[in-house]
């Protein structure tokens, strides 16, 4: 993997991150009239649940659904100039037009995993998937030693029922300046079953998983993919390594090679599922930055709203109001009919 760092026209970061062999130069630079970026996000905490909120109102005028031959994430041509100034690139992250976080707090990257706007993680190859892990990884290292940064979560939105404004293929990175509520919850059940075992949890629900196999979808040599036990979505899979690992900085070339193989072969599961694109998110769970990575084990999770061909599971009263999950199928259906979609 190769890495240049360039400036936008306003400032804002963009790195280039090619596939290893011949380094190219990346002299392009962007034409765009722009100003500066004006955002800035507060962190408000709600006094009744002690949950934090995050609000960004200068998101209101984001790019919303642009045409292909408008699309801010392909390369430049003569022109058109776009967010990357390039005529072509393979993995590129760049500072957030948009940002979630903003100001002193926190911070917002895009990651374009492609050039071409028609593809689609499924449809990159295991050298490409490599390189997004290695940029992951890279972004990790620096978001992690920002003042201030407490936890960078990775994560990709794919499908405009999930909401997505951009279709190019793209995901974020984002810097959080405190841990999520779902890393604590996880957190905290680690502790009290290491504590009660002196096992690390997940690596019992792995050796579980892999002993029973009704759910599991895809296994390498350091990597299964398995529907987990409780699936709250009609979709839904845990990528997990055999050995507890903090984060994506961590990761073997061996790891990250045999992750691209289950990964892929899970995407493609997905895709063949209801035959068509399937709508997901996929993120990655990695550890604190600066407490309890004796506790955390990386891992991904991904899951889909879809649940038929013609049909969306759409959270109502008892999953948007209470939190609690009712899934309309089980995990070991679910299991099966990604291991047989192909």
């Amino acid at each position: 993997m190769n890495k240049s760092v360039r400036r936008l026209a306003d400032g804002r970061r963009i790195t280039y991150y090619d596939d290893g062999g011949r380094p190219r130069a990346r002299t392009a630079m962007d034409t765009r009239d722009l100003p500066e970026v004006a955002a800035v996000s507060e962190i408000r905490r709600d006094p009744l649940t002690g949950e934090r909120v995050v609000i960004a109102a200068h998101r209101q005028s984001r790019t919303y659904k642009p045409t292909a031959e408008l699309c801010p994430l392909c390369p430049s041509t003569p022109g058109r100039p776009t967010e990357v100034p390039e005529a072509e690139y393979d993995v590129v992250v760049f500072d957030n037009r948009f940002p979630a976080f903003s100001g002193a707090i926190g911070h917002t990257d895009v990651v374009c995993f492609t050039s071409d706007h028609h593809s689609s993680f499924s449809q990159l190859g295991p050298r490409r998937v490599n390189t997004v892990l290695e940029a992951l990884a890279d972004r990790t290292a620096e978001l992690s030693a920002r003042e201030g940064v407490e936890f960078v979560f990775p994560f990709e939105n794919r499908g405009e029922e999930i909401g997505v404004t951009l279709h190019h293929p793209h995901g974020q990175i984002y810097a959080y300046p405190f841990v999520p509520p779902r890393t604590e919850r996880f957190l905290d059940e680690v502790r009290v079953y290491r504590d009660e075992h002196s096992r690390h949890l997940l690596a019992d629900v792995l050796a579980t998983e892999l002993a029973d196999r009704r759910r599991v979808v895809a296994e390498g040599r350091h990597w299964t993919a398995f529907v987990p036990p409780a699936a709250k979505w009609p979709v839904h899979v845990l990528v997990v390594p055999h050995r507890q690992i903090a984060d994506l900085t961590e990761l073997s070339t061996a790891q990250r090679e045999d992750f691209a193989e289950v990964y892929l072969s899970v995407l493609r599961r997905c895709d063949a599922l209801f035959r068509r694109p399937l709508p997901y998110v996929a993120g990655w769970h990695q550890a604190p930055v600066h407490r309890d990575r004796d506790l955390a084990w990386l891992h991904l999770e991904l899951f889909s709203i879809r649940r038929a061909e013609d049909k969306l599971k759409y959270l109502a009263g008892s999953e948007s109001a209470m939190a609690v999950w009712i899934n309309d199928t089980t995990p070991e259906r679910i299991a099966e009919r990604l291991r047989s979609s192909l």
